[in-house]
């Protein structure tokens, strides 16, 4: 019988987790040396004279972010509308109205044409997601931002590792923002970190990231600002390391996979495929469109049939304004057709570093199996 095959999972090797044995056992657990370490690697890896700082999680980076970026009641960010729900949750958390936004069908990214007509006097930021790795157009994006004065907060929760034009997202920019949860590229078990460009913003960060404290010469403390707690333990820090070191590894097994999940698929419908983007996408994750108009199941149906034959299928995501808090705020799915599209029919095929070739032939001979007999 064939082991059940998740639609993610991390992987962790025996050095890294020797590693945190060590660190527990040396007595520092929480914020210290390996924390220190893990930003210098992670500013060394994104290269760009970058400032790099860890917090607990990603969903902390992005809420940080804004308020590293000023952003606060009675402003605007945009944000898309087919993304993970906490992109725009931390936008309503410091106050500000997310304003949503249309994406590609295909590459699932924030369509700009879109975002630029959706700018009025109120708007002082956006937010673009790299969906499952793949950049956003940056030339566009920033020029967009140049044009309205805006800042950019990138959420790119799922690139670490992506590259646009050979250079790597978070190695330029305003402030971009990584998510090192369990199921990403490069896992911290959970965790995040913000790049920035200037120390000043680094040195603000730890002041936010740490309850607003800022250290005095003699010794003592200040506190400047009302913030909370978002640092990250020395023991997160330690996996991160270990995971940073294989992560160009990881990546490339990732764009294996992907390909040959294109290659097996290469007869499906285009439209129902994710854009394949170039050797600078890092495949965060395979999302594939059930083509649900031509189907006798529906997407819970046929979820089951493959958990049946012992896969995974994930959904990422439902369009936020699928979720009552946002239809509370005024929007409707069907101002979001291809958000909307993609939330109804979306699922997310098996992906992750340790898979090997013949476990995506597995995923899409069940899949296509299942699909043939609801046609």
């Amino acid at each position: 019988m064939q082991d059940y095959l998740p639609f993610t999972r991390p992987t962790l090797d025996a050095e890294t987790i020797q590693g945190v044995v060590d660190v527990l056992n040396s007595g520092w657990i929480t914020s210290g040396p390996q924390v220190e370490q893990f930003e210098q690697a992670l500013a060394g890896y994104l290269g760009g004279e970058r400032w790099v700082r860890v917090l607990n999680s990603g969903t902390s980076a992005l809420e940080q972010a804004l308020v590293l970026g000023g952003i606060g009641p009675g402003d605007e960010v945009i944000v898309p509308a087919m993304t993970f729900v906490a992109t725009a949750n931390v936008v309503v958390r410091v106050g500000a109205r997310p304003v949503l936004v249309d994406v590609e069908l295909t590459s699932r990214n924030l369509d700009l044409n879109q975002a630029e007509a959706a700018i009025t006097p109120r708007t002082r930021a956006i937010m673009p997601v790299h969906f499952a790795g793949l950049p956003v157009a940056m030339d566009e994006l920033y020029a967009l931002a140049e044009r309205h004065q805006l800042r950019v907060i990138e959420d790119a929760a799922h690139a670490i590792g992506s590259q646009w034009r050979n250079r790597r997202i978070g190695s330029f920019g305003d402030i971009v923002c990584f998510s090192f949860h369990a199921n990403k590229n490069l896992t911290t078990i959970e965790g995040g970190a913000i790049s920035v460009g200037a120390a000043e913003l680094a040195w603000r960060l730890e002041i936010l990231r740490f309850h607003g404290i800022s250290r005095l010469p003699d010794g003592g403390m200040d506190v400047t600002v009302a913030s909370g707690k978002f640092n990250l333990p020395d023991v997160s820090a330690r996996i991160g390391l270990g995971q940073l070191r294989r992560l160009d590894e990881f990546n490339r097994q990732r764009r294996l996979l992907a390909h040959r999940y294109f290659d097996r698929l290469a007869d499906e419908a285009p439209d129902t495929l994710p854009a394949r983007g170039d050797a600078g996408h890092s495949w965060h994750m395979f999302t594939f469109l059930l083509p649900l108009a031509k189907l006798r199941l529906d997407r819970t149906a046929f979820r089951q049939r493959l958990h049946e034959r012992g896969i995974g299928v994930g959904v990422h995501y439902p369009a936020l304004p699928s979720f009552s808090f946002y239809q509370q705020l005024g929007y409707r799915e069907s101002d979001f057709p291809n958000a909307a599209r993609i939330g109804r029919e979306t699922v997310t095929l098996p992906l992750f570093p340790a898979m090997a070739i013949a476990e995506v032939d597995r995923v899409c001979d069940a899949m296509q199996d299942v699909l043939r007999g609801c046609r």
